[in-house]
């Protein structure tokens, strides 16, 4: 109702009716049906008691709200049948998070160690470790060692020859926070108290999954445990640089993954060196078997035995 037609509608109610004239700035009282032509006068109108006024108004309303309840239980019924299968989706797919962005990917980390009690592990794929890195691990990992959550990391041999890294384990390694290495590792993985574990799905670390799916993370677990038991104590010495008929340790993993068909930068990453070390590597490689082309290095590891030495014991 407009302004004017409040007024005058107060005053046709008042004296029971109101001038046609009178009404004309206010159209809204003719549009709402609050008037109506006097039939004694035509010149008059007459005001339409306000329950009957309303009562018109709400009608409609009413009308519209029950055709749309009924909607509504017809709606419940039409999808109950699928409400059980929904419920069963939905459980599946928040036990698995995709999460875009280096931000997003550290604030679940941070949420995720803030929360863990009990036990941490990582496998940390070995990688030069910036001051600016450093002090994100360190903050993120600190806390947790200070409320007795052990930490279990396994790094690659290559780690042993990294002086950050090294100087990042000896500041945590305090009792509740251990460190092993291995020849290899092919990706990071992180699971906080047999929960939550988080994945890498891109090589540039800027895509990853948070996963809370039971199975699942009993699965990693128990691939972390693998590797564990393997891996070396960062402490103790490794047989990484002794060689056996010439050949290193580090030659002879690069041996394996080169007959298994890797390229070079592959190689490089599962061993934790970079590109450069890795091909001199595969060149001493070529000089002690006589190898003239990658091929023939491939064909030659395969015949000289080297991959069937037996492991040095620990």
């Amino acid at each position: 109702m407009c302004e004017e037609g409040g007024r005058l509608y107060t005053l046709a109610l008042r004296a029971g009716r109101l001038a046609r004239e009178d009404a004309d700035p206010a159209p809204c009282l003719i549009e709402l049906a609050l008037l109506h032509p006097d039939p004694d006068d035509p010149t008059w109108l007459r005001p339409v008691p306000p329950v009957v006024a309303l009562s018109r108004q709400l009608n409609p309303l009413e009308q519209e709200i029950a055709d749309r309840r009924r909607r509504a239980i017809d709606l419940a019924e039409i999808f109950q049948p699928f409400m059980a299968l929904g419920a069963q989706m939905a459980t599946t797919s928040d036990s698995i998070t995709v999460l875009e962005g280096g931000e997003r990917i550290n604030a679940a980390l941070n949420m995720a160690t803030s929360q863990c009690q009990n036990e941490m592990l990582t496998l940390q794929p070995s990688d030069r470790l910036s001051e600016r890195s450093l002090l994100q691990g360190m903050k993120r990992d600190r806390p947790l060692i200070e409320r007795g959550v052990r930490i279990r990391t396994v790094y690659q041999h290559t780690a042993r020859y990294n002086p950050e890294q090294l100087a990042y384990s000896a500041r945590l390694a305090d009792g509740k926070a251990e460190y092993r290495t291995i020849d290899e590792l092919v990706e990071r993985l992180i699971i906080c108290d047999e929960t939550v574990a988080f994945i890498p799905i891109r090589d540039d670390q800027q895509v990853a999954l948070e996963l809370r799916h039971p199975g699942i993370i009993r699965y990693l677990i128990k691939v972390f445990e693998f590797m564990w038991n393997r891996a070396v104590p960062l402490s103790a010495t490794t047989p990484y640089e002794i060689a056996q008929d010439g050949i290193t340790e580090i030659q002879y993993s690069i041996a394996k993954l080169l007959v298994e068909g890797h390229v070079d930068e592959a190689i490089a990453r599962r061993l934790g060196m970079n590109v450069r070390t890795c091909r001199a590597h595969i060149a001493k490689l070529a000089s002690l078997l006589g190898s003239g082309s990658r091929a023939q290095l491939g064909y030659l590891i395969a015949q000289s035995g080297i991959l069937e030495r037996e492991e040095a014991p620990e």
